[in-house]
């Protein structure tokens, strides 16, 4: 554990009991839809197919897999996978959604940074995406664990969304947009009061939760000094869910400020390699 205080791994046993919560819901809300994916569907969203590329024949190991959706559906594309998540109740059903759909995978729970403890592989494509940095209250032992998991000449892929788009508002029904929280990481977590879950807000769930911001830099530094080799950054102008109020939908899948387009980076994408 790179943060061993009491206070932090209260905070992360939190989040732990949010994220099993989460994912009963989620398994069940249909913007994640999985009758779609049992039926044959891709969770995949256009970024990461187009950036990752042809997986079949490659070991692929996905870090905060939540419940396997985008695990399996690199499966389904040829790929040998292995998903990793802290939330007992997610890997769960990752592992009965692979049976039922006959797909090939190891689901491995555990905190992340025990990981090594728990699996001792090496992996062409090691890959994580959409809403998981801020789970992690330290990003150096991060880009050490990806490193360490990376075969030489391995690459790593994350999609993400846009930590200067987290340090603004999300909520409320007027579409303004407003600086509301740090982009910088803080001593402390930001602590939120979660109701239902972000795919379903509507279910009758609440739980605390806590979050830490980490910076564009954090992030790229943490690679860097891992020694992995970034070889592209890149931004968008639009997300893959409605995270603001005043959305709209101008793809499928892409989000866009109507009021203030392209004034704000939503989410982001890196490649980075091991030498």
């Amino acid at each position: 554990m790179p943060n061993s205080s009491d206070e932090t791994n209260r905070h992360l046993a939190t989040n732990r009991s949010l994220w099993d919560g989460w994912a009963e819901i989620n398994s069940k809300a249909p913007s994640y839809r999985v009758e779609e994916f049992r039926r044959g569907a891709s969770a995949l969203k256009p970024i990461e197919l187009e950036e990752v590329g042809d997986v079949r024949g490659k070991s692929l190991l996905h870090l905060q897999c939540h419940f396997g959706l985008d695990t399996l559906s690199w499966a389904r594309l040829g790929a040998t996978v292995t998903g990793v998540d802290f939330s007992g109740r997610a890997i769960e059903t990752a592992k009965a959604l692979a049976i039922e759909c006959g797909l090939e995978a190891q689901f491995i729970q555990c905190d992340l940074f025990d990981l090594p403890n728990h699996l001792d592989q090496r992996f062409d494509i090691v890959i994580t995406s959409y809403g998981v940095l801020c789970w992690l209250p330290d990003l150096a032992p991060w880009g050490k664990l990806v490193a360490h998991y990376l075969k030489p000449g391995g690459r790593f892929h994350i999609v993400e969304f846009h930590p200067m788009a987290n340090a603004f508002d999300a909520h409320g029904d007027s579409g303004a947009v407003e600086l509301m929280h740090p982009y910088f990481r803080q001593d402390r977590p930001l602590c939120f009061h979660e109701h239902g879950s972000y795919a379903d807000p509507a279910a009758d769930f609440h739980h605390d939760s806590y979050e830490w911001p980490h910076s564009i830099s954090d992030i790229l530094n943490s690679l860097i000094a891992a020694g992995l080799r970034i070889e592209h950054f890149n931004e968008f102008p639009y997300s893959i869910t409605s995270c603001f109020a005043g959305m709209t939908e101008t793809a499928p899948r892409q989000w866009r400020l109507a009021e203030h387009d392209g004034r704000l980076p939503l989410m982001f994408s890196l490649k980075a390699v091991k030498m």
